[in-house]
């Protein structure tokens, strides 16, 4: 097919959705709030995912050194737990702040501190507070650990790691199967809404049909005009996806328990994912309508 027929068949599908813009603004709503769907169930999966690795990320394995230890001793243990390969970061905890965190954490006891104790930390171990970056492998983590130089002591809560791995799982098949369910039920409901549109012209198809025109050449228009109409929808989609995230991100961040709980950057900003939501609504809208639409008409071009 020649360049100029290509166009003028392209032109057609542009001008069949000014001429059909009832039909053609029904596809749309459909698309729109079929993308809408998909759309905002992936996201939230997403950043649910994101808020489970930050409370793992909390998942912290306490270190003792040996009580005595000197700087040059804690420093070299230091260097030697960051070259574990599933260490994320390694804070250190002087003796003195040990005893400060145990008076605070146990405030009854404030008198037997101050008569007894008072700010004589020699016999407090230092230590340092370790976060990994796989939770699935703490128990490995810990037992490494432990075989530094001049450790004492490392633990850290099996349990808790093995909650959020189950969790993690759990949360995956869960949003998993609901974004397949709400893709059937999107095609299910575009494919019928599309062949409700090309049904209002199928005399237009037949009559295209009888006077010799190809296959190719019926579907064209159709083809571009399920295109266009998806590229709005999920232009519309992605609008109103970043109005409302950027609403429920803002309520959400100013709530600073609730980001100190999941991690300050365990929710995901939009202008990281900006790209890919846009390019994800934009292809897939485009291409569902298209689709749909040539596939809507392969009954009244059989004739």
């Amino acid at each position: 097919m020649k360049l100029s027929g290509i166009r003028y068949l392209a032109d057609q599908g542009v001008e069949n959705i000014w001429k059909n813009k009832m039909m053609a603004f029904a596809t749309f709503c459909v698309l729109l709030i079929s993308l809408l769907l998909v759309g905002i169930a992936g996201l939230f999966y997403v950043n649910l995912n994101s808020m489970i690795k930050g409370l793992g990320s909390q998942n912290e394995v306490a270190v003792f050194m040996k009580v005595g230890t000197t700087d040059e001793e804690n420093t070299a243990a230091e260097e030697a737990i960051k070259a574990i390969p599933n260490i994320d970061k390694v804070t250190f905890i002087s003796k003195e702040d040990g005893l400060s965190r145990q008076k605070a954490n146990l405030p009854n006891a404030q008198k037997i501190f101050d008569d007894y104790i008072g700010t004589d930390a020699s016999f407090m171990p230092d230590g340092f507070s370790v976060t990994v970056k796989n939770t699935d492998l703490i128990a490995d983590t810990t037992a490494q650990i432990s075989a530094v130089a001049n450790v004492q002591s490392a633990s850290a809560s099996p349990q808790v790691a093995e909650f959020l791995r189950e969790l993690r799982k759990m949360v995956s098949l869960i949003a998993g199967a609901i974004i397949i369910a709400l893709s059937i039920i999107s095609m299910i409901i575009i494919s019928n809404t599309t062949k409700a549109s090309v049904f209002a012209r199928r005399e237009e198809i037949q009559i295209m049909k009888y006077v010799g025109a190809t296959n190719a050449f019926i579907r064209m228009p159709f083809f571009v005009e399920g295109m266009v109409t998806g590229f709005f929808a999920g232009a519309g989609a992605y609008f109103i996806t970043w109005a409302v995230y950027n609403s429920v991100y803002d309520m959400i961040t100013e709530q600073g328990m609730i980001m100190n709980t999941v991690g300050v950057n365990s929710i995901i900003p939009f202008d990281k994912i900006r790209l890919i939501v846009v390019l994800a609504y934009l292809i897939a809208g485009a291409l569902i309508g298209a689709l749909g639409s040539v596939i809507s008409t392969r009954k009244h071009i059989d004739v």
